[in-house]
């Protein structure tokens, strides 16, 4: 059963990249209900219809990007790359995660931190500021 869909709300990157806004078609969790817009995403295969991960505000997840269990991404937060957002992990404000970075478990990344590489940020760190 799909949780959201792809909406023709659309931005496009400066490198031509074409994101689509998503639209909850169900509950998810406690704070997203079904009509809700969220964030920005390039395919479905940046945000799992499983579990209750969410991207919403102004976020962007893109390339080979996957968002899945509960996680949530929010704000301004870019996510790129081969990456893998996953658990109860979040991602907001502006942060940016890219390359083959994973964020998992009950990390926070937040602020204008950079997470790229091959950085795994997990248990219950939080990594913040600049």
């Amino acid at each position: 059963m799909k949780k959201y869909e792809l909406t023709n709300n659309t931005i496009t990157l400066s490198n031509g990249t074409v994101l689509k806004q998503i639209k909850a078609l169900i509950n998810i969790g406690n704070n997203v209900k079904a009509g809700d817009l969220g964030g920005y995403i390039e395919k479905e295969g940046n945000l799992s219809h499983e579990g209750n991960a969410w991207v919403s505000g102004k976020a962007r997840v893109y390339g080979d990007a996957e968002v899945y269990g509960d996680a949530k991404v929010f704000g301004r937060a870019r996510i790129s790359g081969n990456v893998q957002v996953s658990g109860n992990a979040w991602v907001f404000d502006d942060a940016m995660i890219s390359n083959n970075a994973r964020v998992y478990g009950d990390a926070w990344v937040y602020g204008n931190a950079k997470v790229y590489d091959s950085a795994e940020v997990s248990g219950n760190a939080r990594i913040c500021g600049h």
